[in-house]
C-alpha cells in the first residue's frame, strides 16, 4: 500500500546478502507468506511522522484496514508508528488501536508500537483510567498477538508503583491453554509466555520483593518460570538479583 514510500529505506545489503537477509528474517520471524522488505526501524519511523504529519493521515488509518490482508511486515510497523503519531482524543485514538490491534500478526509489530506509545505520557484526569481498562481486555482474548499486546503495553507503560498489583491480577488471570497461535513450530502460546516473562524479569529489576512474592504464589506454567529466569539472567540489571 505504501510500498513505494518504503522501497528505497531497503538496505543495499538485505537485497545482495543472501546471509544477512535470511538472518533478519530470521529474527523478525514472519508467519509464513508475509512479505518483507528488510527495513530499518529509524527509516520506518521517519516515513511514519511525514504520514502521520500529512493532510490524509487520517484517511491513511482507513486505507491500512482496507489493504490490511496484504501488506508488508514493515507497512504494519508503519501502521502503528503513524497511530502513535496522530493527535487525536483519547477515545478516537482508542478507536483506531481497536482496528489495528487484530492485524498484529508478529512479535515485533507489538513490541514497537508499544515501545512507541509516547503519547500515553501526556493522558490527565481518568485518561490512564480509561487506558487501563481499554488494554486489560485484550489479557483475556484467546489470540496470541491480543495477549501480548496487552502484556507487553502494561510493561512499556503501567510497571510502576501505583499499578503494580493491577499489573500482576492481570497477569495471573491469563489462561495459556486457551491462547491459539499460527506459529506451529513453537510451543503455543509462545511469544505470550516469552512477553510474561519479559514483563516479569523487567519488574524484578523495579520492584524485586514484590515480584518474587509475586513469582513464588503464581499459577504460571513453568515453562514461563523458567523463561523468565533466563530474560533475568541475560540483563545486566539483574544478573545477580534471585529471581525466587
Amino acid at each position: 500500500m505504501i510500498e513505494n514510500l518504503l522501497e528505497p529505506y531497503i538496505p543495499e545489503k538485505f537485497r545482495n546478502d543472501e546471509k544477512y537477509r535470511n538472518g533478519h528474517i530470521r529474527i523478525v520471524n514472519p508467519l509464513p507468506g508475509t512479505r518483507i522488505m528488510g527495513l530499518h526501524i529509524p527509516d520506518m519511523k521517519k516515513v511514519a511522522t511525514a504520514l502521520a504529519a500529512s493532510q490524509d493521515a487520517l484517511a491513511l488509518h482507513g486505507k491500512f484496514l482496507e489493504n490490511s490482508g496484504n501488506l508488508f511486515y514493515e507497512e504494519k510497523m508503519v501502521w502503528g508508528y503513524v497511530l502513535n503519531r496522530l493527535k487525536l482524543p483519547l477515545d478516537q485514538r482508542l478507536d483506531r488501536i481497536a482496528e489495528f490491534v487484530p492485524h498484529i500478526d508478529n512479535w515485533a509489530v507489538c513490541d514497537s508500537y508499544c515501545s512507541d506509545a509516547k503519547w500515553t505520557g501526556r493522558l490527565k484526569g481518568n485518561g490512564p483510567e480509561t487506558l487501563w481498562d481499554f488494554i486489560s481486555g485484550y489479557s483475556g482474548s484467546d489470540e496470541e498477538f491480543e495477549v501480548r499486546f496487552a502484556v507487553v503495553f502494561s510493561m512499556c507503560h503501567f510497571l510502576d508503583e501505583e499499578w503494580l498489583d493491577r499489573v500482576f491480577e492481570r497477569i495471573r488471570c491469563i489462561d495459556f491453554d486457551r491462547i491459539s497461535s499460527e506459529y506451529r513450530d513453537l510451543k503455543s502460546p509462545y511469544y505470550v509466555r516469552m512477553g510474561v516473562a519479559w514483563l516479569l524479569a523487567t519488574a524484578l529489576a523495579k520492584f524485586p520483593d514484590r515480584t518474587r512474592e509475586f513469582v513464588n504464589s503464581s499459577p504460571c506454567p513453568e515453562d514461563v518460570l523458567k523463561l523468565y529466569v533466563r530474560k533475568a539472567r541475560e540483563s545486566f540489571r539483574t544478573r545477580t538479583v534471585s529471581p525466587f
